[in-house]
């Protein structure tokens, strides 16, 4: 992205899952090892769905490979998963309150644009005490399909008021990017030190961790 162009944007957009706090691994996990054993879809690899909604895995997978469970009993499965990565084991991003103190003091809005349900999203802000945000913004809130379709981020930008070629998204997975980038942002690919190698190259520049992604931000 040119000089002049990197210096435009007026508000910055995280994803939860990956970014803000480091909640990916543990899904992979147990999406590996309990979840899709228990869908009837055990070799499938956690990275095929990063960055989907819930409720739009289950109707990926059941379309895709056919599933042995009803929605309920898998959407329950998840439900539970989330109590206990969001609440238990999940760590926010290092730094992650002083880099939005300092994006505020510059005059950028701030968002959590995430695939994650509302509740989940607040597990996460209660546990961290995140608050502040101009906008909250979830999968569930959009009339259409998720990321990777654009519909999450443009929702976002109107929630903001800011027009989505003046926002930068910052995102980890391959779907997430795609999302933003279709929205019309530029995007930031996020690697965290846990992170598996899934394809960011859509991404207008990829960072490795919370410095390389701060100064990314603040060089904006």
């Amino acid at each position: 992205m040119a000089a002049d162009e990197a210096s435009i944007s007026k508000a910055v957009l995280f994803d939860m899952d990956g970014v803000i706090v480091d909640s990916e691994r543990y899904w992979a996990d147990i999406e590996e090892e309990r979840i899709f054993p228990a869908a009837g879809v055990p070799d499938l690899q956690a990275a095929e769905i990063t960055g989907m909604n819930y409720r739009e895995v289950y109707d990926y997978l059941d379309d895709e490979y056919g599933v042995s469970v009803d929605r309920e009993e898998f959407l329950g499965i998840y439900e539970e998963a989330a109590r206990e990565v969001y609440t238990k084991r999940a760590a926010l991003m290092d730094g992650f309150r002083d880099l939005c103190g300092t994006l505020r003091d510059r005059g950028t809005r701030l968002a959590i644009v995430s695939s994650s349900p509302p509740e989940w999203i607040d597990l996460v802000c209660d546990r961290f005490e995140l608050t502040g945000f101009d906008a909250t913004v979830s999968a569930e809130d959009v009339d259409g399909p998720g990321k990777p379709e654009p519909h999450v981020y443009r929702h976002a930008a109107d929630e903001l008021g800011v027009d989505p070629a003046e926002c930068v998204a910052v995102e980890d997975s391959t779907h997430g990017v795609a999302s933003a980038t279709a929205a019309g942002m530029s995007c930031i690919g996020y690697r965290g030190a846990d992170a598996k190698e899934l394809d960011l190259a859509a991404a207008d520049t990829v960072v490795e961790g919370p410095q390389e992604l701060r100064a990314a931000l603040l060089a904006r």
